[in-house]
């Protein structure tokens, strides 16, 4: 899969007060103080400590095939030190709008009480289904990192051709707001939508996640997983 527009994962063309910060535990904490860069772009008031040993990101991607009914979505549960510590899996709908739910469908299947942020590959995935950022950083209590990789001047008016009269869909996009580009300690550039973290806090979780490139390990493994499922089940038949 190619990375198109900003957000979207597909050829478009074809084909709760502080808590204890001990390992194990949510490393979401108040902040001190706010310095300059500390600006929460997407609503959040809290800081997170990259640092914890114990810290756990769920990274959630996609797979899809613009011709078949739904998509794979995966999530995987990255350690601090790399290490994959959970797995799960969810099917969306191509070109529905059903993303979020899929994600939250992960959490819970999931139940894990030692996730400290959700990382989302894209806000836009399995042919413009969106992902509401904002619903799942309040419904799961945890800050979210949404990560795209080009440039673009937006969605909208693809939208508006392959979706004419979809009011809602494109409401939902326009929700999303603008993208906030940050340079990693790799030397690469990508494009963030940080809610209920800062930016600075999100470059940071950024940089420790990311071994080369521009690619987190928790999304770039969670794509490697997608990718498998969707090619087992189509494979199979289901």
């Amino acid at each position: 899969m190619s990375q198109n527009n900003g957000d979207l994962d597909c050829d478009l063309h074809g084909r709760k007060t502080s808590w204890d910060c001990e390992m194990g535990q949510r490393s979401i904490c108040m902040p001190e103080s706010r310095s300059e860069g500390d600006s929460y772009p997407h609503g959040g008031e809290r800081a997170i400590r990259v640092n914890k040993p114990g810290i756990r990101v769920l990274g959630i991607a996609e797979s899809f095939v613009r011709s078949d009914p739904v998509s794979k979505l995966s999530g995987i549960v990255m350690r601090g030190d790399l290490r994959i510590d959970g797995v799960a899996l969810a099917e969306i709908t191509v070109g529905g709008m059903d993303a979020t739910e899929g994600v939250l469908s992960i959490y819970r299947k999931l139940n894990r009480e030692d996730i400290n942020i959700l990382m989302l590959s894209g806000n836009v995935v399995s042919w413009f289904n969106i992902i509401d950022p904002e619903r799942i950083q309040r419904e799961t209590g945890l800050p979210v990192i949404s990560v795209t990789y080009e440039e673009s001047e937006g969605l909208e008016r693809y939208i508006e051709e392959y979706f004419p009269g979809d009011a809602e869909r494109l409401r939902r996009y326009r929700a999303l707001g603008e993208r906030s580009a940050l340079r990693l300690k790799t030397g690469y550039d990508l494009f963030v939508r940080a809610h209920g973290l800062s930016l600075k806090e999100a470059r940071s979780v950024l940089n420790r996640f990311t071994l080369e490139g521009r690619i987190p390990e928790p999304v770039r493994v969670a794509r490697l997983v997608a990718r498998a499922a969707m090619r087992i089940g189509r494979e199979s038949g289901e």
